[in-house]
């Protein structure tokens, strides 16, 4: 069959089938332009992680900073969990954050864990504050939940309570009258009661403590991100109420209950808070 047949022959079909793909083409090109794009009804909220001692940025690794005891002392790294971040609105309801995760970790070594894009969307309204706890609650601090580094790294240790860490807050002191820096681990986690120290473990404390942060109220917008700072004042945990001297207290608190209560309650003042 010559071409010209071919043509005869098919051609009401290629007509028809080139008509048809036009229709469609144009339809397609009609609908898309003429589409107004949905307006949001929601907002978004980010969470910023600072971390500053006497307001200004810390130098890592530098024996710089001194306590109200008169330790100098310096920071080697911070990590930590923050969970169940509720906002309040004007109105008196509550929303609490977990549509995606309710804990997220804080590693000073990681940038990319400062930043908390929240995922849950937040009805646009003026809210009066934001809270969060610090650490995991007891119902949530479930050990081996975390199966991936860093979050895995932060387990406190069976015998001890399991679950994880609350904070790592690693760094050295310089012990009044020495030249040799000390190592001190400022570690927050489960406490320990005990019949016969430091083997027969008779209990246990949780010290997670929940955070009002002063001041923190903050509007979200519809279609819009707001963003929310919240920063650790590391020399607040050395000082109100109680004065922490790391001669007195040691480098090592795990086991020690007393001082991990100690921790806990300097931890009223530690975080601030800004929405920009």
């Amino acid at each position: 069959m010559n071409l010209i047949n071919m043509l005869l022959f098919q051609g009401p079909f290629l007509i028809n089938k080139v008509v048809f793909s036009l229709a469609v083409f144009i339809l397609l090109v009609s609908c898309d332009k003429n589409q107004e794009p949905v307006p949001s009804s929601e907002g978004k909220i980010t969470i910023n992680f600072l971390h500053k001692i006497n307001g200004e940025d810390i130098l890592f690794d530098t024996l710089t900073y001194s306590n109200e005891a008169g330790n100098f002392y310096l920071i080697n790294e911070i990590q930590y969990f923050i969970s169940d971040v509720t906002l309040y609105h004007q109105n008196g309801t509550a929303k609490l954050i977990d549509d995606w995760k309710d804990i997220h970790y804080v590693d000073t070594d990681l940038p990319e864990t400062w930043k908390w894009e929240v995922y849950d969307k937040i009805e646009p309204a003026t809210y009066d504050s934001l809270t969060f706890t610090f650490g995991i609650s007891e119902e949530k601090n479930i050990s081996f939940m975390f199966v991936n580094p860093p979050e895995r790294d932060m387990f406190w240790p069976e015998y001890l309570g399991g679950g994880y860490h609350y904070m790592k807050l690693n760094g050295k002191w310089l012990p009044k009258g020495q030249g040799q820096n000390q190592p001190f681990d400022f570690h927050l986690g489960i406490g320990q009661e005990y019949f016969i120290y430091p083997d027969s473990i008779t209990g246990f404390i949780q010290n997670y403590f929940n955070v009002s942060l002063s001041n923190s109220g903050f509007e979200v917008l519809e279609g819009k991100t707001t963003q929310l700072n919240i920063t650790m004042n590391i020399e607040n945990w050395f000082k109100d109420p109680h004065v922490w001297d790391h001669d007195e207290i040691g480098g090592y608190i795990m086991q020690n209950q007393e001082a991990m209560q100690m921790v806990k309650e300097n931890g009223h003042n530690v975080f601030t808070f800004e929405a920009k």
